[in-house]
């Protein structure tokens, strides 16, 4: 059951705040992520640890509108997306359809031409502190969105899920090479990210469409 009745103000004001602060660890995160994921996948041609980090820069697009709408949330009882809510959705979609695009290129180019990865235990690592990272924030932002009895906030920790998901393809794929070098499951798993990277984009493009910040299924996956 919601607390949003029994709250005063003050309290209400403090769930916004820590919501805010959610969203700034995530957009932070998210950019040390890419770094980190784009730079090693490049110099180990590792395209599923290359197609994360580019899906953590895209996320950082996203989460600028997410903190958008917080602070306007704070301001005033919250009525909808606005204009520069719909920019960065419909930014993030086609970006996100784009890195489908790029990831399937890259990954037929890898297969045609027999390439491996020279080591994926970075992926490894990344994806085991991307784990735990996104299932502290997907706990703390749905609690905090209940607590507010917050659509938009519970269909961003929906979202954060989402990512928590997709960090187990990057530890399956990255881990499997890793142990038993298995010829193309680096390609293979790079194919599960562009998936996830899809139903995101189609997602972005869908709240953007419809003017909010849930999905039609709750953002399920």
């Amino acid at each position: 059951m919601s607390e949003n009745h029994t709250l005063n103000n003050t309290g209400i004001q403090r769930l916004y705040r820590t919501a805010f602060i959610l969203s700034m660890i995530t957009i932070v995160y998210n950019l040390v992520e890419g770094v980190v994921s784009t730079g090693y996948g490049a110099s180990d041609e590792t395209l599923a640890l290359f197609g994360f980090g580019v899906d953590s820069f895209v996320e950082v697009i996203s989460g600028i509108g997410i903190a958008h709408m917080i602070v306007r949330m704070r301001k005033s009882e919250y009525t909808g997306i606005d204009q520069f809510e719909i920019t960065a959705l419909k930014i993030t979609g086609t970006v996100f359809y784009l890195l489908v695009l790029g990831i399937i290129a890259g990954a037929v180019l890898s297969i045609s031409a027999a390439s491996k990865p020279e080591t994926t235990l970075v992926g490894i690592i990344v994806s085991l502190i991307s784990i735990t990272t996104m299932y502290f924030l997907y706990k703390a932002k749905l609690r905090v969105g209940i607590n507010l009895d917050s659509a938009p906030i519970i269909s961003d920790a929906n979202c954060t899920k989402t990512c928590f998901y997709l960090s187990f393809i990057l530890l399956g794929s990255s881990l499997i090479y890793e142990l038993a070098k298995v010829p193309y499951i680096d390609a293979l798993g790079s194919l599960g990210i562009a998936w996830y990277a899809f139903k995101e984009g189609r997602e972005a493009f869908e709240k953007a469409r419809n003017k909010t910040m849930t999905c039609s299924d709750g953002c399920r996956h």
